[in-house]
């Protein structure tokens, strides 16, 4: 990932303590949450992706952390996430025993300067922070109608779940615009599981899932029949080019079905407007946070337990099943990885913004 001014000038101190700076032993040996319970809120319902997230890691955090306290995931839905993330924003550091999981859908009302914002990334401190991908599919009845390229669906009618089209939601909403697909989005959703369920009573005929949740649900469609996957997102590769997602390597990616697709082309300012914000959501799409003020002891011990659950033999594997073949960044690479998700291009946000407003009317002047 670059650096840029931005994140030398916010993260610059902060960098400079985790690289120069060792917490003595002693220090280190005094933060026990022996008996204690860690709260992890998340601003989501627990049907969605973040929370899947979420729970799939407090358990490797809570045999890490010394003491091994309970580590107990609690959901704080509402405003699209905005409604947490603002709550938190007014926690201050108390004993080590908060944690905040944000997601793409938190990061892009930042972005976009949603007027519901009323938090600061940069007065937080990341700890983790994981990528994910996103698995679009289709109801089965356009089976016939896809064959790698999106020129059989232009002609068909899509309803679809929405959390909003600020949200996560953005990205799957501007790919199928791209495409030329004529998706009417149903806005106030509560979660991507909600979303799931209307695909799954027919309400909906089209859904997209962030890898957990199309992993250990929506998979369940494609395999009962009544669904076909249509493409991911993408993965970021180490040169920054998006190619297919490796967790799912037999479907292809947005990219690949734009490219055969005829008006859609990936290159350009538009293509440029998707990718900054599929890279600001998903390489980076949940990130967990400590609260400001708290003290560099605590958040050396949970960058170390997150690091240190990375590394068990049995990681990978586990990982894989339930949130996916992504890197987990900790220490360093972590403030790196926060800095990536909250900057875009000037010229991309405007792009997006302007779509957003000429699109959905949505407009937050």
């Amino acid at each position: 990932m670059k650096n840029n001014n931005f994140f030398k000038s916010q993260y610059g101190v902060a960098l400079a303590i985790i690289s120069a700076i060792s917490a003595p032993a002693t220090a280190m040996a005094e933060v026990d949450f022996t008996g204690k319970t860690i709260e992890w809120v998340i601003p989501f319902a627990e049907t969605g992706g973040a929370a899947r997230w979420a729970n799939f890691f407090a358990p490797l955090l809570s045999e890490e952390l010394p003491g091994k306290p309970l580590v107990v995931v609690k959901y704080m839905p509402g405003a699209g996430s905005t409604k947490g993330a603002n709550w938190f924003q007014q926690q201050a550091h108390e004993d080590g025993t908060l944690i905040f999981g944000s997601s793409g859908s938190t990061q892009f009302p930042y972005l976009l300067g949603d007027p519901r914002v009323r938090y600061e990334y940069k007065d937080w401190n990341p700890v983790m922070a994981s990528g994910t991908g996103g698995v679009v599919y289709l109801s089965s009845e356009f089976a016939d109608d896809f064959d790698g390229s999106a020129n059989g669906l232009k002609d068909r009618f899509f309803v679809f779940g929405s959390q909003g089209a600020s949200a996560l939601d953005l990205v799957p909403l501007l790919a199928w615009k791209m495409l030329g697909m004529n998706v009417e989005p149903v806005f106030g959703i509560k979660s991507r599981g909600d979303a799931r369920l209307m695909f799954e009573r027919g309400e909906a005929n089209i859904d997209y899932q962030t890898t957990a949740t199309y992993r250990t649900s929506s998979v369940d469609y494609v395999n009962a029949g009544i669904a076909v996957p249509m493409m991911t997102l993408g993965a970021l590769d180490k040169d920054g080019n998006i190619g297919r997602d490796p967790t799912f390597p037999d479907i292809p990616s947005f990219k690949e079905v734009c490219e055969a697709t005829d008006g859609c082309e990936a290159s350009g300012p538009e293509w440029e407007a998707w990718k900054a914000f599929f890279i600001a959501g998903y390489p980076t799409q949940n990130i967990a946070f400590l609260p400001q003020d708290t003290p560099q002891d605590i958040k050396d011990v949970y960058s170390d337990a997150f690091s240190n659950l990375t590394k068990r033999a049995d990681f990978p594997e586990i990982s894989l099943n339930q949130v996916g073949d992504y890197p987990v960044f900790t220490g360093r690479d972590a403030f790196e990885a926060v800095e990536q998700a909250i900057n875009v291009d000037a010229n991309a946000k405007k792009m997006i913004l302007d779509w957003l407003e000429g699109s959905y009317g949505f407009t937050f002047n």
